[in-house]
């Protein structure tokens, strides 16, 4: 199996047609056998978790049932794991796409009450850039104090050394939330998570108070990522 996070952004006249996808694309991912486990999510501004939506960026996060998706051709990876409607639809309103294509390496977890993710590899085998998913429903009485503590750990995690790339992603506003990064390695990732006192401080907060109803942690390998 395949996980793809595949980040959609919209030129700004489309917003619309970006917000009625999250109804619409539901229909052909239900029905795609070769898909196991799939979400359909809007993404924050700033990189991380964030009350401020991006309008034009969204993000479908997906488990395919094929490990051999580099070799496909760059051009036909929406259709092949798509299918055509949704490849449509991406050209007719010229939709920018980052196809992510992750392969588990180590993780704990459930999302929605499921494990999603199949392990194929000996997480000690893998070195180089690291990808990670962080993701949680928050209790209603928890958000608050949640939220207060955001910026603070977005702040710091632009600052970190070995960060590649990060965006927040969530399938409810302020409740159902998630922050996937890329890093050089998994040393620097751990340097952030576990020595930078930010981070570290707000989870003793998240275990102490118990922030989260379900929380999933997970690390990849990258296999590739396609632009198109």
């Amino acid at each position: 199996m395949t996980t793809i996070l595949t980040i959609q952004t919209y030129p700004k006249k489309y917003i619309f047609f970006a917000l009625l996808s999250i109804a619409l694309f539901r229909i052909p991912l239900f029905f795609t056998k070769k898909i196991s486990f799939y979400k359909l999510m809007g993404s924050g501004k700033n990189g991380t978790f964030d009350k401020n939506p991006d309008w034009q960026q969204w993000a479908i996060f997906i488990v395919f049932k094929e490990n051999d998706l580099d070799k496909i051709e760059d051009i036909n990876i929406v259709q092949h794991v798509y299918g055509k409607a949704i490849k449509k639809w991406f050209s007719i309103f010229n939709v920018h796409t980052k196809h992510i294509l992750l392969d588990p390496l180590e993780g704990h977890g459930k999302w929605d009450g499921k494990d999603p993710f199949e392990l194929n590899k000996n997480t000690n085998s893998h070195d180089g850039q690291i990808a990670v998913l962080t993701r949680a429903t928050i209790r209603l009485s928890k958000l608050k104090a949640f939220w207060s503590n955001v910026n603070g750990v977005a702040d710091s995690m632009k600052q970190a050394d070995g960060l590649i790339y990060s965006i927040g992603i969530g399938e409810i506003p302020f409740i159902k939330q998630a922050t996937f990064s890329i890093w050089k390695n998994k040393e620097q990732m751990k340097q952030f998570a576990y020595s930078m006192k930010t981070h570290r401080d707000v989870i003793q907060k998240t275990r102490r108070d118990n922030w989260y109803k379900e929380e999933l942690f997970f690390r990849f390998e990258i296999i590739k990522i396609i632009e198109n």
